[in-house]
């Protein structure tokens, strides 16, 4: 089995064209490499867990989003799409392909949790925008457990949407991270200030809206060791009880 999650990061920074250009290459080009070799093997693995992300669909509002979903618009919705249909000579091969499109994936050491939680914690956080766009989000526990589920189940193959079943909007992620600190998070950041700051990132990124539903994951009988978000992030910060 090939587990592949290489990837240019795309957050931390405004996008340059360069940067955007590494972005896309390194998951484009990468991935159409690596199934290029893996499908020229004489004996080839067995199945090939990509990464992809919800960025896929694009900025849908309050609309549903399976996998079965069309994708939708923007640079991180193009780059999605060319990233799933590189892996292409692999799945032609005869090998058993899975899309991770992976939504928030929650750990205190990284990603979007780590960075706001400082702010968090010192009680200057506060929604983006106007809170009200969808943020899907998975535990680190869950990103980990749906990979090996994907490696080990033969019947599941695709897209597959790497998220809660409960996602929530913004402003209520912000409310619960806060409640769990036992923190304020009265500073809202406007969208304008986020988009000052970080130009297109931050529609693609902090202001777009993406309501994802596991579908085929929960089909396949993946049970998730955090369904809702308060106890994910209890966990995840040994804030039990508290």
């Amino acid at each position: 089995a090939v587990v592949h999650l290489a990837g240019e990061p795309i957050a931390g920074r405004r996008w340059t064209r360069a940067h955007k250009r590494r972005i896309r290459d390194s998951r484009v080009l990468g991935t159409r490499l690596l199934a290029g070799t893996l499908a020229g093997l004489a004996e080839r693995p067995t199945v090939l867990v990509c990464a992809s992300g919800m960025n896929y669909y694009g900025d849908r509002g309050d609309e549903v989003l399976t996998e079965d979903s069309p994708p939708g618009q923007g640079f991180l919705a193009d780059v999605c799409r060319e990233w799933e249909a590189a892996a292409d000579r692999a799945r032609e091969a005869g090998i058993r392909v899975v899309h991770l499109r992976n939504s928030l994936a929650l750990s205190p050491r990284g990603g979007a949790l780590g960075r706001i939680l400082p702010l968090f914690k010192f009680g200057v956080g506060g929604r983006l925008g106007s809170g009200r766009q969808y943020w899907s989000w998975v535990s680190i526990d869950d990103a980990t457990g749906i990979i090996a589920h994907a490696l080990t189940s033969e019947g599941l193959d695709g897209p597959v949407n790497t998220a809660s079943p409960n996602p929530v909007r913004n402003a209520e992620f912000t409310r619960t991270l806060a409640t769990v600190l036992r923190r304020p998070a009265l500073v809202p950041v406007p969208a304008w200030s986020a988009r000052l700051a970080l130009g297109e990132m931050a529609d693609e990124l902090l202001l777009g809206s993406a309501r994802l539903a596991p579908e085929r994951l929960q089909a396949d009988g993946y049970g998730f060791h955090h369904p809702l978000l308060e106890p994910a992030l209890r966990a995840l910060l040994g804030r039990h009880g508290v």
